[in-house]
């Protein structure tokens, strides 16, 4: 490695500072949700070609060497790798903040240890609060456990997060009851914008915009009240008066977010993906396999992030997003 690449942040070329990094565990998942996956199936990724947990703890020592100080593990759905427990419990010696992304069948398996490593921040995927329209969109039938362990983990007083993924005539008619969830529970739900990614038939017909949700809600509940955002923050924030929990609004689509960005993803084939809607990704496994520094690769492919969605401005253009991967491949 060079000297110029010694202790160096990673820095794009609009001096965005980057310290945030999601790793996709793997790209196996135990749902099917149709916004996700591809109806006709997708192609996995091949075991050999899988990180071992070895080279994830190695290479996000590096991230974290380079100014990163916040790993989300994401699928696919990461409680289901099975070296999960002793793969998360070496990302926490490395003194950073862990976070998780899942759509929380497994959750009851891990509490303890979260609790004994501090893993307090958890983001919990739920498109529906009710069972038959969940297990449409899902494509299995886990509902009565998914809710139980929101239950338990809100409880055991984590900071939950519900993601839900808006969808015109699917779930919209539920914006509503999630925000009624929030009455008595701290908690936070996440809408999401329905996004674009290969194989999901996406077009913005089906998309539910954040102006729609923020006068739904106000239709509802009355005046909304405004949260402070903490900086690099994806949603904009708020809470109904009188309720414990707050939500948020994820507009990818129509108010994109994209100034402030610090994020980096990590497949779970070990490749660098500097944007979210980026087709181009940067092997790191091979190096690291081959005894490379991959220090200076990162700091080279971060220089080729363009500044809001991979260069797609003013639309969402199928040429472009059709050649990204699947969501389960890229990690939620």
């Amino acid at each position: 490695m060079t000297a110029n690449y010694m202790n160096k942040r990673i820095i794009d070329s609009f001096g965005r500072q980057h310290s945030y990094l999601r790793i996709s565990l793997t790209d196996r998942c135990n749902l099917r949700c149709f916004y996700c996956m591809p109806e006709d199936g997708v192609k996995l990724i091949d075991k050999p070609n899988i990180m071992t947990m070895e080279e994830i703890v190695a290479i996000s020592k590096t991230f974290a060497d380079l100014g990163v100080d916040t790993i989300r593990l994401t699928g696919g759905e990461p409680l289901i790798r099975k070296d999960f427990e002793e793969l998360v419990r070496e990302l926490a010696r490395l003194g950073v903040s862990l976070k998780l992304t899942t759509n929380g069948i497994l959750l009851d398996r891990f509490f303890d240890l979260f609790r004994e490593i501090g893993l307090n921040n958890v983001n919990i995927s739920l498109d529906s609060l009710d069972k038959a329209r969940s297990v449409f969109i899902n494509k299995r039938d886990y509902f009565d456990r998914i809710i139980a362990n929101i239950h338990k983990a809100i409880d055991l007083k984590m900071n939950v997060k519900l993601n839900i993924v808006l969808i015109k005539g699917v779930n919209d008619s539920e914006i509503p009851d999630f925000i009624d969830f929030t009455r008595n529970k701290n908690i936070t739900v996440k809408f999401i914008e329905f996004m674009p990614f290969k194989g999901n038939h996406w077009d913005w017909g089906k998309g539910v915009s954040r102006d729609n949700v923020i006068s739904t809600v106000e239709s509802h509940f009355g005046t909304i009240i405004p949260l402070p955002n903490p900086k690099h923050s994806t949603s904009l924030n708020y809470k109904v008066y009188g309720h414990a929990g707050s939500f948020g609004i994820i507009s990818t689509i129509t108010h994109p977010f994209c100034s402030e960005c610090n994020r980096i993803r990590l497949t779970a084939d070990g490749k660098m993906k500097y944007c979210l809607f980026a087709n181009a990704e940067t092997d790191l496994l091979t190096p690291y396999r081959n005894g490379r520094s991959i220090d200076e690769i990162i700091h080279e492919a971060i220089q080729l992030k363009k500044f809001s969605r991979d260069g797609m401005v003013d639309k969402m253009e199928p040429e472009h997003y059709e050649q990204n991967r699947t969501m389960n491949s890229i990690g939620g």
